[in-house]
């Protein structure tokens, strides 16, 4: 079974994740999206949050399922069954990083990376900037799934 992960923080999730998400489905028998758990960095939702959200807009693909992790990426690829990673390039900044980590990867557990260049409707987009715009009331209704935008909009309220 070809097999791979899908990792982020997805706090929010995007139509750009989304993007990625949906062409990884078409390349391999299953997706895992991988949701983050970074204890030193507070998101704006829990991570409990972000996973529920996530099954709930990948929910019309079979081969996508949605797990959180800690610790080392490859760890979690391993307990997964994984030997792929998808990574979505927005721009060449972008690539600086993940090749670096890339190399580790391969290097630490023999983790290939994919690099999947985002569609250009999306390639500004980031978890950031849609919550920094909804922020401010602006309408981030083309950046993200409907269910995503009412829970920033609610979350932001309060």
């Amino acid at each position: 079974m070809r097999r791979a992960v899908c990792p982020g923080s997805f706090d929010p999730v995007t139509n750009g994740h989304l993007d990625i998400i949906g062409r990884a489905s078409r390349l391999f028998d299953e997706v895992i999206v991988g949701v983050l758990v970074n204890q030193s960095k507070q998101g704006l939702f829990t991570v409990e949050e972000r996973i529920d959200m996530l099954r709930e807009v990948t929910s019309s693909y079979d081969n996508v399922r949605v797990e959180s992790f800690r610790g080392l990426l490859v760890d979690f690829c391993r307990a997964q069954h994984a030997s792929v990673l998808i990574k979505g390039l927005r721009a060449v900044s972008d690539f600086d990083y993940e090749l670096q980590m890339a190399q580790m990867n391969i290097g630490l557990a023999g983790v290939e990376t994919l690099f999947m260049p985002t569609n250009p409707l999306y390639s500004f987009l980031s978890s950031s900037l849609v919550k920094d715009v909804a922020k401010w009331g602006g309408d981030i209704s083309a950046h993200v799934p409907d269910v995503v935008r009412e829970e920033l909009v609610a979350r932001l309220r309060r």
